[in-house]
């Protein structure tokens, strides 16, 4: 019997699931903290990071399709280049991803604050009650189906939809006048949003399940990233139109507190919640799984890769995945958690450029210079992220 996948995902199916990964945070937290530090330049921003992105999708295809495990480029490393480079690259992906959910926690706990009149001060203990729930959830062998992955994408885009045509239908707002304030602060932003597009991985690394990967791989990454971008500068043109940057760091970036209309502003908080507990969800599964493997090779304690007696969850890795997660979300805020991401994740995504490169040319179908830039435009936007 086969022990390979069936191939039963076509190109519409592969795009949910890539629309699932990536909207979320990005959408309801991101844009608006770029749009704080490039101003009306957020829509080049975005533009930037989503040609980083689209490489990097592309490098990451061609590595599922020659090496279709899971683990991304952690074992990319091992398999492409050495030991080190897989171990650096799972210890990028923990720290990124974790980053990453402790954001989009501490972004649900700020919307609950904002919502109710919660004090400012139990915002963390939220975030990590938040984290806390979705693990015990976790454990219980909760998972984001199909239809579920659809659900959330349509609840996640009324959200966004809502906030983009309520903000233009409201009065005396600002003309919108797109401009480039600093070049270092476009890249910053850019550095930034780029964060807000990595569910494309979820796609490449989709090479045993969908029909004829190499064609509908790349139309996938593609046609996302083209949907995505087109969404995320809607929603920075509507911050720009409604002018809310200035205040926009006393709400921790909140788009909905941008809403004047009650009833609009409450579908808003909705789809914003929603889009990023789903995020939390899949981090903490997915960042557990990288820890099991980690362990299991030896990069981490053997104790850590003991399963459940169903075998149907990692108990300790999941725990841990908790701990680090809750400390990021303890310890920063929205803005400082989600630059550790964009960070590390830039610096994690350049690994997989590299491990790109070494692809035997019998097993290639993407250029060698696509990786090349990928590669050269995450280690650049690292840093002239850091110089501004």
């Amino acid at each position: 019997m086969s022990n390979k996948l069936v191939r039963e995902t076509g190109l519409s199916g592969a795009l949910v699931i890539g629309l699932g990964s990536i909207i979320g945070t990005g959408a309801y937290v991101s844009v608006g903290l770029s749009a704080e530090i490039a101003g009306s330049g957020i829509v080049f921003a975005i533009l930037i990071a989503a040609a980083t992105a689209l490489m990097n999708g592309l490098s990451s295809a061609q590595l599922a399709a020659a090496h279709p495990v899971s683990g991304g480029t952690y074992e990319y490393g091992y398999q492409f280049l050495n030991p080190l480079s897989g171990r650096i690259a799972g210890i990028l992906f923990v720290v990124a991803k974790s980053a990453s959910a402790a954001t989009a926690a501490l972004a649900v706990a700020w919307y609950i604050s904002l919502s109710i009149s919660v004090p400012f001060w139990v915002v963390n203990f939220i975030a990590v009650g938040l984290l806390l729930m979705f693990t015990v959830l976790v454990l219980a062998g909760v998972r984001r189906t199909n239809w579920l992955n659809s659900l959330l994408v349509l609840v996640s885009l009324l959200g966004l939809v809502t906030f983009i045509a309520a903000g233009f239908s409201e009065r005396d707002a600002q003309e919108i006048v797109v401009s480039v304030s600093s070049p270092l602060s476009l890249f910053h932003a850019a550095a930034l949003m780029f964060v807000a597009f990595t569910g494309y991985g979820r796609i490449a690394t989709m090479g045993e399940e969908i029909r004829a990967p190499r064609q509908n791989i790349p139309k996938a990454v593609i046609i996302t990233l083209a949907f995505i971008s087109a969404i995320y500068i809607s929603v920075g043109l509507t911050i720009l139109h409604l002018g809310g940057i200035s205040s926009f760091e006393q709400s921790n970036f909140n788009i909905a507190h941008l809403i004047a209309d009650s009833n609009w502003r409450w579908v808003v908080i909705i789809g914003g919640v929603v889009a990023m507990s789903s995020v939390v969800l899949n981090l903490i599964l997915g960042v557990s799984r990288v820890i099991l493997a980690m362990a299991r090779r030896g990069d981490l304690p053997n104790r850590i890769a003991v399963l459940s007696s169903d075998r149907k969850s990692a108990p300790t890795a999941t725990w841990i995945t908790f701990v680090v997660m809750s400390l990021i979300a303890t310890l920063g805020g929205v803005k400082t958690a989600w630059t550790l991401s964009a960070f590390t994740v830039l610096i994690y995504y350049g690994i997989t450029n590299i491990a790109a490169l070494k692809v035997p040319p019998a097993q290639r179908f993407i250029p060698k210079w696509v990786s090349i830039l990928g590669l050269l435009s995450c280690f650049g936007l690292v840093l002239l992220a850091a110089i501004a």
